[in-house]
């Protein structure tokens, strides 16, 4: 029996493809339904009221299950929700969780992995053959501390529900990844004042050209990396321009080496001078900020849009193959532990263009290799040496991504699915003769 921590996404695909395989397992989720973050409703979702997805649907969709055609290209938070509550009532995947449940503690034990879990007050502890971790990687603040004492408001984009937090209040938001700025257009309608305050510039990309969204254009002709960095640089600033033409500092790094943001609207409210970019905080004193070169203004609140940590509370990092001073797990394909074979980091990636698929297809390759295991196939064991080999190798396909935490686990598209590709089909080719039944709960 398998365990599968998680039931948002990356835990739904992980289920689906075990179901499919018929491999037994059991689910375990925190709150009450599928969904995870994109379950506003959930008190451990960092969503807000204006959130929509950054990818358009069809780039994003699971591949055996499409969002309808009436959905909107970029759709909002809660059509995300029904989509993901749709696929696991059509897949049969909700009887196989124990909703309201923590996992408290994850533990190697023999060939297995003891598993404490927490539901109702009650604590269960049980073995498990192997466990997928599928917990998400967007629910622990990364809150760095200000240089000073802030006398008003400060708060993380992950507490941040509704504009209506702003009214009448001079903001300042720190940090401008793709949340940042949804949040920074927001409280332009409620706030007596919204400042920006960038550290290093961002790639700003429009959701749609011509009417189609951005992410369904081009592709069909293979560029080389260096060509198409060139290329889509200069077409991004024909259309929008350059981020200094508004304030903002310009990237220190070439295009698609570090997550662009999906957003023009806070360029509009930028040039229109709804919001004032800020440089960097130099430091903080009362409900004053004084930035590195050299202005000072003052604030009621500040919302730090800093991203998210890695965190996997219930396990010890040595488990992960996760040395102190690193900012993720050395896995192969973020997912395989070299030597751990039935402990499994679902999710555990982020990459422009991916989309759901492209985890769903990571989590079919797990599948194929638990199978796979379990049959105890020289095909096993040949994936077996070459994740302990690989470990820690990053599929970046020669991009110079910038070195920062959030990139720690990021690779490139097309070099992650051309790999899960020949992995899967060798996985295939060499699954054993008998056809998996259908598990039950």
């Amino acid at each position: 029996m398998y365990a599968v921590i998680g039931a948002g996404p990356m835990g739904l695909a992980a289920a689906r493809n075990l179901q499919k395989l018929g491999i037994p397992f059991i689910g375990l989720e925190l709150h009450s339904d599928v969904g995870g973050l994109w379950d506003i409703d959930n008190p451990h979702s960092t969503m807000y009221d204006s959130a929509h997805l950054i990818s358009s649907k069809r780039m994003t969709e699971f591949a055996e299950f499409p969002m309808r055609d009436d959905v909107a290209a970029y759709p909002h938070h809660s059509e995300m929700r029904r989509y993901f509550r749709d696929y696991a009532e059509h897949f049969g995947l909700k009887r196989y969780y124990e909703f309201n449940t923590r996992v408290l503690d994850l533990s190697p034990e023999g060939d297995g992995w003891r598993l404490t879990s927490e539901r109702d007050g009650q604590r269960q502890s049980r073995l498990f053959s192997g466990v997928l971790i599928a917990n998400g990687t967007l629910h622990t603040p990364n809150m760095p501390a200000l240089p000073g004492k802030f006398a008003g408001e400060l708060m993380h984009s992950a507490a941040y529900r509704s504009p209506e937090l702003f009214k009448g209040k001079r903001v300042l938001i720190v940090g401008c990844g793709n949340s940042g700025a949804d949040i920074a257009v927001d409280a332009v309608h409620q706030a007596a004042s919204v400042d920006l305050s960038l550290r290093r510039g961002y790639y700003f990309i429009p959701k749609f050209i011509k009417g189609r969204p951005t992410d369904t254009l081009g592709g069909k002709l293979k560029l080389p990396r260096a060509l198409k960095q060139k290329l889509d640089g200069a077409l991004i600033r024909l259309l929008m321009g350059k981020p200094s033409d508004y304030g903002l500092p310009d990237p220190d790094y070439r295009i698609y080496e570090s997550h662009p943001v999906m957003n023009s609207l806070i360029l509009h409210h930028l040039g229109h001078g709804d919001i004032t970019a800020r440089r960097d905080i130099q430091r903080v004193d009362g409900h004053s900020v004084h930035f590195s070169d050299g202005q000072v203004a003052d604030y009621d609140l500040i919302l730090m849009a800093t991203g998210y940590q890695l965190d996997y509370p219930f396990i010890a990092r040595e488990q992960l193959n996760w040395p102190a001073g690193l900012d993720a797990p050395q896995l192969y394909m973020n997912v395989f532990h070299p030597e751990h074979h039935n402990l499994f980091m679902m999710g555990m990636i982020e990459a422009a263009g991916l989309g759901w698929e492209g985890r769903n297809q990571q989590a079919r390759l797990v599948a194929l290799y638990i199978r796979q295991q379990l049959a105890g196939t020289p095909a096993a064991e040949r994936f077996n040496a070459l994740k302990r080999e690989r470990a820690g190798i990053n599929l970046d396909g020669g991009y110079n991504y910038i070195k920062l935490a959030r990139m720690a686990y990021y690779v490139n598209k097309q070099a992650y699915l051309d790999t899960l590709a020949q992995h899967i089909g060798e996985l295939e080719r060499q699954l054993p003769v008998e056809q998996p039944q259908p598990v039950n709960a």
